[in-house]
Formats: structure tokens, sequence, C-alpha cells
């Protein structure tokens, strides 16, 4: 990868024809194909239980410059430039997806393996790096800081996809984890950058005092625009409800820009901007949330494209090597070290503690990150590219596959008992907590043993509907809930925990 202009060439595979010069339509019929054929691709991954982006980038790397694609594109700058503008809508769409009330039990165990774990892992690498593969001190420093954080995309499509629900809220830690660690990887990469780029340039107490500029000014500036954010748009009434999606998606990137011009981490105050919107009351969450989820798979689909075309397919062979052993000291060592240490006090089971290392699954946040040492011109910035692109290939390959199987060999899977989104509709028009949810009824829960009106619900809670084999009820106070059976429950966030444990019994 050189540093320059952005390349877009096509090469036709048939006649040897070079086109230097794509046209506007030959490049949007190339990208809808691109898209469209990834989006059809994840069909077929659902149905082989391959994760759905390692799909992504597959199709990326046959399109590139190796593959029968032919397209060459070797920009780092656009790619980096792209990157913070996906990752700002996939994490501002995550934090919309966070239910405070669902994770605050575990912000201390996420927030410890979102910096002191991330620290950790990046020693860690950078230890086997200086003396299994031979990079300096500060060099192995910096792969160790590219590969450090999981990565909230793939974490958050492997976990829904799959519907996985783990005892004791070990789902929430890693979902938690995911959202929060970026911006502490995103610290330590560009810090070591500088370092390698203008040696000198940082003390190692400048570094200590920048982390913490990074953090607070990210955090307090993530906090308050969340709230001034939801508080415009519950108030601004706009003529058309077609315009408050593009209000929000304006708002999350203010949320990410403000805070990273006066030196705070935009990605940290874009994630708490949109857990505190979610949590407060809000108009049209339903179709907010749902334009956003759907921009989220749009922005993970294009840069999993786009980080496919980047890289150089032939140039790994001669390093398979060296990513295998980097791709296993990293999963089976740097990662389970990382996590146990980081939960040491938390009361977390052996089993819990392993099932957290297991999921490190990294994705395109580190491919991402890799790009700033290319930028940089950094002399090991090629290798390091295709190394850490080996690695993300690894981790999504094996760990993203065997998620479902940990989690039973290690008797941590439970049945899904968290309120899911309903089929049907509720979008108010003022602001209101009140949510619908689906929730299934339990065998040997309270809801099976007493009709409805003996059942003491929390004042405010109304069950509308109930969904039983092939036919729908319409509950009274004399109807009783039978094991199976789906209640669409209309209910505040804060009673949501009460309501399953009356309709699914213990809730860990």
């Amino acid at each position: 990868m050189e540093r320059g202009a952005a390349k877009w060439t096509w090469r036709s595979t048939i006649g040897g024809l070079v086109d230097e010069s794509m046209s506007i339509e030959v490049t949007l019929l190339l990208a809808s194909l691109l898209l469209l054929g990834s989006v059809l691709a994840s069909k077929i991954s659902s149905r082989l239980g391959i994760p759905v982006l390692l799909v992504f980038l597959v199709i990326g790397m046959v399109a590139g410059v190796d593959g029968p694609g032919g397209i060459v594109f070797d920009d780092a700058v656009l790619t980096q430039n792209l990157a913070i503008i996906a990752l700002t809508v996939i994490l501002f769409s995550g934090g919309l997806d966070t239910d405070w009330s669902r994770v605050r039990p575990v912000v201390r165990e996420a927030s410890m393996l979102a910096t002191l774990g991330v620290g950790l892992t990046s020693g860690l690498v950078a230890v086997f790096a200086r003396y299994f593969l031979g990079y300096e001190w500060m060099e192995g420093l910096l792969l160790g800081s590219i590969v450090g954080s999981t990565d909230a995309a793939a974490v958050f499509s492997v976990l829904k996809s799959r519907g996985i629900s783990l005892k004791g809220g070990s789902d929430r830690i890693l979902e938690l984890e995911s959202g929060s660690n970026d911006p502490m990887a995103v610290f330590l990469t560009v810090g070591m950058t500088a370092v390698l780029a203008v040696p000198g340039s940082i003390s190692v107490v400048g570094f200590l005092g920048l982390f913490l500029q990074q953090m607070l000014l990210g955090g307090l500036f993530g906090l308050g625009l969340g709230w001034l954010g939801s508080g415009l748009v519950n108030r601004l009434r706009l003529e058309y409800d077609g315009l408050y999606p593009p209000f929000l998606l304006s708002w999350a990137m203010i949320a990410y820009a403000v805070p990273a011009l006066v030196g705070g981490s935009g990605f940290l105050s874009v994630y708490l901007a949109g857990i505190v919107i979610a949590n407060r009351p809000l108009v049209h969450r339903k179709s907010l949330t749902g334009f956003f989820d759907g921009l989220a798979w749009l922005m993970q689909i294009s840069m999993f494209l786009v980080l496919g075309l980047l890289v150089f397919p032939s140039r790994l062979p001669p390093l398979f090597g060296s990513a295998l052993a980097l791709s296993a000291f990293l999963i089976l060592v740097a990662r389970p070290i990382a996590v146990f240490f980081s939960l040491l006090g938390t009361g977390r089971s052996v089993r819990q503690k392993g099932f957290i290392a297991w999921v490190g699954l990294r994705g395109a946040v580190p491919i991402i990150l890799a790009t700033y040492p290319v930028v940089a011109g950094l002399e090991v910035a090629d290798e390091m590219f295709h190394l850490v692109f080996f690695v993300v290939l690894t981790s999504v390959l094996l760990q993203g596959t065997t998620l479902d199987s940990a989690a039973r060999w290690l008797g941590l899977s439970q049945p899904n008992q968290e309120g899911r989104p309903a089929v049907l509709s509720f979008d108010p028009l003022l602001p209101t907590e009140n949510r619908l949810e689906e929730i299934v009824v339990r065998v040997g829960t309270p809801a099976t043993v007493v009709p409805l009106l003996s059942l003491e619900l929390p004042k405010g809670v109304l069950i509308i509907l109930i969904t039983r084999a092939d036919g729908y009820i319409i509950p009274t106070g004399t109807t009783r809930l039978e094991p199976g059976d789906r209640a669409l429950v209309l209910v505040e966030p804060a009673q949501s925990v009460e309501m399953r444990r009356l309709l699914c019994g213990k809730v860990e």
C-alpha cells in the first residue's frame, strides 16, 4: 500500500482491460453489486454457521486486486476517514440498543475490561512481538495496541444473530465491554504511532495526562450531548416524521466531532450519548432505533468490503507462520490473562471468565487502527497491517463460529429470557418510557399458577396480547398463562426485570 491519492481501477479478468478512469455509473454498479452480494450472502452464512462479518471480508478480498474482481484500491487515508464515520454510526447505534437498567449491574466489570484489560492485552502482545516476532519494543507496543480491543460490530452482530443468553449476565459484560473499549485502543494506537513517527515527541507523564484528558472530556461531552440531544428530539416537534432520523444522525456526528476537536475521545462520547438518549423518554423511538440499526449494518458491510479491498492476499503467505503464532498467543494467552486479572475480586466464576476470554472477537476496528501506521509512513506498517488482518480472520472464523458450543460446554447457556422487541410497533407521539416487550412464559413461574388478576403486576404494566400456539388471546383478569405463551407487555424499563421474574422465573 502506498500513500497518495486514492486509486479505484477495474481490471477485467477476461480481456486484460484496465480502465483507469472508472465512470460514476460503473462505480455505482460495482458498489451496488458488492453490497447486494453481501446482503444475500448473509443468508448463506447463517445456515452454514459462518459469521457474516467474515463473509463481507472475503467478498471484499475476492473483488480486490488479487482476486477475480480486479478492483484496485490502496488509499489508507480515505479508508481511515470512512472508518471514523462508520464507527461513529456503529457505536451510536450500539448505545441506542443498550438498556441501562440491564447493564448497570456489570458496569464495573465491563469498565475494567475496557481499560485495564486492553492495556494488559497490548502489553502481553508487545512482549510476544519483541521476543518471538523480532519487533522493537515500541513497535511491539503499537502492534499490541492495534489488536488490544474487542470489536463492537463483531460482538454485537454475533451475539444478536445467535440469540445467545448466558447465566450470570456474561453477555451483558461482553456487549458493554466491546462498545466501550475502542477509545482505549484508539488512544494507545494513535499515541504509539506518534512516538514511532516522531521519537521523543511525548513523555510517559504526558502520555498518561493525555489519556486522562481524552477519557474525561469524552465522558463529559457524551453525557451532556446525550442529555441535550434527547431533549431536542422531544421538543422540536418537526413537521415531518422523516426528519427525525437525519437530525439524530447529525447529532451523533456532533457527539463525535466536538470532543475530538478539543482533545477528548470522540468514540467514547458518541457511545455514551447513544446510551443516554436510549434511556430517556424519546419520541419515535421505534423508527429511530430501526433506522440506526439498518444504517449500522450498512456501515459494517461497507467497512468490511473496503478493508477486504485494501488487503493484498498475495502478501499473506510469507507471514503465515508469524500471523498464526500471534493469533494463537492473543486468543489462548493474552486475552485470558487480561480477562482473569481484570475480573479479580468480582465474584465471577472460572467458567464465566473463561467464556468472556473466548469471546474476545476482533473485527474491523483492529484493521482500521492498522491503517494509522500506514498513513504515518512507518517502515513496519505494511507487514503489520497484513498481520493484523490475519489475526482478525482467525478470530472471527475460530471464535465467532464456536460461541454457542463454548457456552454449552461451560454450562452457561440458558433460554433467552430477555424481553425482545415486539412485532407490533408502539411509537408514541409524546415522550414516554413505556415500551413493548415480548416475554416467553416458562414452566413453574408465578404467572402459570394464578390468573392475571391475582398476579400483582407492577403498577402501570399491561399485558396486551398473548400468543399461544397458532392463535392470539386478548387477556382478561381471569386469563391464566401457560408455559410457552408469548406475552406482549407494555412496560417501563425499570419494571422489565420484575416482569421477567414473574413470567420467566429467576432472572440472573
